[in-house]
């Protein structure tokens, strides 16, 4: 893989808590509005630029990324982002609760994007590619990060755990509990001697700004009649994890209704596709089953293992659409069902069970996380994970790197 240092745009210690913001994807407007509200050094200023705009100003108005390049240029005319002399890696630590895990933040080239060296699990949608397309062309910047994970590899694993030894560059706790903490790693040698060794990686989240940092990339080379493919725009902003460190959440499923079902026939149905028991337990304690909450109980859906499925059919998530969302309750795509609501992250069964006994909801399902493996089993095997089947927590945060293109 073609992966190498960069001069990063970031704030000081000082300012890194304040810069800082959650990931564009995970909030919509009024939510970033409220986040950034007195806090002019917000990073979502730059990537959620519409909460600078009169409310319902249409997001992929021209003046949207108009002023997210206005308030880009302006956060670094105010030293709210400098830029480091020389290129170099960096370290980024994320701490939730007893989780740890360690990311090498670096470029990747775009060429390992298109030739599946960066291996993809997830389609992605035109309109969100073509948003941040425009939002990377227009700011001639990787905003946001791609989360990518690999195998881990020893020698790696020993070099970071040098630097985290040494003191921070920056440190802090984020309102939501993750503390986030930094170093800078100027001589590069031993680390770029193990990275160009990595065979592949993978896109644990972040495909959407992948897809639309390559096509930025084919942009400007056909568009340059000097192009080499070494200039900066061939190369993305990236957070290497090894996987061993990482940490997916369950991305659980509620149904509005029963599909013109009473409670006892669908009980029935699912009695016909899975061995059912009620139970106290409000979530699976292994793969291979689903607890699901129906009419004011827990019941427990199991079943048995078939190895002659695929990597992908063979997933909880997968099972249950087949078996019983499809079938039973009439849920072919659900992307575009209106009936599905969907709830990754933690602590989210009390809310699937108020919002059930409130009567927004008839049915949740409550699954075991997908390993990283799996992950990379499905693609390995050149195929796509379900849709919201995987959750990573901690979410990076933007705004602590920037790659600019130029």
């Amino acid at each position: 893989m073609k992966i190498r240092p960069f001069a990063a745009l970031r704030p000081s210690a000082d300012l890194a808590a304040e810069v800082a913001s959650v990931p564009y994807d995970v909030i919509d407007s009024d939510q970033a509005r409220a986040l950034a509200e007195g806090n002019e050094k917000s990073f979502l200023h730059v990537i959620k630029p519409e909460i600078d705009l009169p409310q319902g100003t249409d997001l992929y108005a021209d003046e949207v990324y108009a002023k997210a390049k206005e308030n880009f240029e302006s956060f670094q005319e105010q030293g709210f982002l400098q830029r480091d002399e020389v290129p170099c890696y960096y370290l980024y630590r994320q701490v939730l609760g007893d989780h740890t895990q360690h990311g090498l933040v670096v470029t990747c080239h775009t060429e390992d994007y298109e030739n599946d060296l960066i291996k993809k699990h997830e389609k992605t949608l035109p309109k969100k590619e073509d948003d941040r397309t425009r939002h990377v062309a227009t700011l001639m910047a990787n905003a946001g990060p791609v989360f990518l994970t690999y195998r881990d590899v020893d020698a790696i694993n020993a070099l970071v755990q040098d630097v985290a030894s040494l003191a921070p560059d920056f440190d802090f706790t984020a309102p939501d509990g993750v503390q986030h903490t930094g170093w800078v790693i100027r001589d590069t040698a031993d680390l770029q001697a193990e990275l160009d060794q990595l065979p592949l990686t993978y896109v644990a989240d972040g495909h959407h700004r992948s897809a639309s940092a390559a096509r930025v990339s084919k942009e400007l080379g056909d568009n340059n009649p000097d192009h080499t493919g070494e200039e900066n725009y061939n190369y993305f902003l990236t957070v290497l994890f090894p996987a061993e460190e990482l940490k997916v959440i369950a991305y659980n499923r509620m149904v509005t209704e029963l599909n013109g079902l009473t409670v006892d026939e669908f009980l029935a149905a699912a009695g016909e596709r899975f061995a059912i028991e009620e139970t106290t337990d409000t979530g699976p304690v292994e793969r291979g089953s689903i607890c699901m909450y129906v009419a004011g109980k827990w019941y427990r859906l199991s079943w048995e293992e078939d190895p002659a499925l695929d990597p992908v059919a063979r997933l909880d998530v997968s099972i249950l659409q087949h078996r019983l969302l499809e079938p039973v309750l009439g849920v072919a795509d659900i992307r575009t069902d209106p009936r599905m609501i969907f709830k990754g992250g933690f602590d989210v069964v009390e809310v699937m069970t108020e919002t059930v006994d409130n009567g927004k909801a008839a049915v949740a399902f409550s699954l075991y996380p997908v390993s990283v493996h799996q992950v990379m089993d499905v693609a390995d095997a050149g195929e796509i994970m379900p849709p919201k089947s995987t959750w990573f927590e901690p979410k990076l945060r933007s705004g602590l790197f920037v790659n600019t293109l130029d």
